[in-house]
């Protein structure tokens, strides 16, 4: 080979080099630059049209799903996302209380009403003694779930306004409702085998198991207590403001955008989710 010869293949070989080492870093610096958020799967497709208006705006943001509640906010806690967005402002409290995880909201996004869901029975007059009931197991979503069950005049709670009661909280039960406890995840599941079941209009489409709309009853509550959050840990500022920058900005996509607004109707129901940051 000749000198000449060498010396192209020799250029050759550091452009490919100096090429590979920029896509390298592009690609590093993409990566730090993106925004991981952890969600339950009910929240994916408006958050996705989210994450699709933000890549135009050159921000982003990557999607992880869990199927509890408690893993999004361990690993949140852990640093290996940057922020959730699966739980209201009473389960947030109570899991922080629990924990001792040093979380914060840093953005609000849609609240859905919750009603009781029946296969078996087409009112709630019909519901019989003895009746098995499913509620959540977790304080927060227990206590919003009899509330409803209060509403409904099936039971009379101690308190009859507070939102944190639970079934020892119960001070009348004239049918002798037999109540099971389980995830607040599996309730949308138990329609099919229960004879009365609170539920999430989300959870419900998501599992298919009847229609979010055939309730028995609806809350009637429409303050912003069960608002979904966008939680970080207490110091994601602090620690990486370009990105907390960028998060402030996705969130205000998802409040705003026509696009997401329309993925929330068609997901969710157009009657059974209301802004919670209005």
């Amino acid at each position: 080979m000749s000198s000449k010869s060498k010396l192209i293949s020799i250029l050759v070989v550091l452009i490919l080099i100096i090429v590979g080492l920029f896509y390298w870093q592009q690609h590093k610096k993409s990566g730090n630059d993106e925004i991981v958020i952890g969600i339950s799967p009910p929240f994916a497709k408006p958050l996705q049209v989210a994450v699709n208006e933000a890549k135009k705006q050159g921000i982003n943001v990557k999607i992880v799903e869990f199927s509890d509640w408690n893993t999004p906010n361990i690993t949140l806690s852990h640093g290996d996302i940057d922020a959730n967005y699966f739980q209201h402002q009473p389960f947030l409290t109570n899991a922080i209380k629990e924990t001792g995880f040093k979380l914060k909201p840093v953005g609000v996004g849609v609240a859905t009403h919750v009603g009781l869901y029946s296969k078996k029975y087409t009112t709630l007059d019909a519901i019989p003694d003895h009746a098995r009931v499913v509620i959540p197991n977790d304080p927060v979503n227990q206590g919003r779930a009899l509330l409803l069950l209060q509403q409904a005049k099936l039971v009379q709670l101690k308190d009859p306004n507070d939102h944190l009661s639970n079934l020892q909280s119960i001070a009348n039960n004239p049918k002798q409702l037999n109540f099971i406890e389980v995830e607040g995840p599996q309730t949308a599941r138990a329609v099919d085998d229960a004879d009365l079941v609170f539920s999430y209009p989300l959870y419900l489409r998501l599992a298919k198991t009847i229609d979010p709309n055939k309730a028995l009853l609806l809350d009637d509550e429409t303050n912003k207590r069960y608002a979904i959050l966008f939680v970080v840990r207490d110091d994601y500022e602090n620690k990486h403001p370009e990105k907390a920058e960028k998060l402030k900005k996705f969130i205000e996509i998802y409040q705003t955008s026509p696009a997401v607004n329309q993925a929330l109707n068609d997901d969710i129901g157009k009657n059974l989710w209301f802004a919670g940051w209005k």
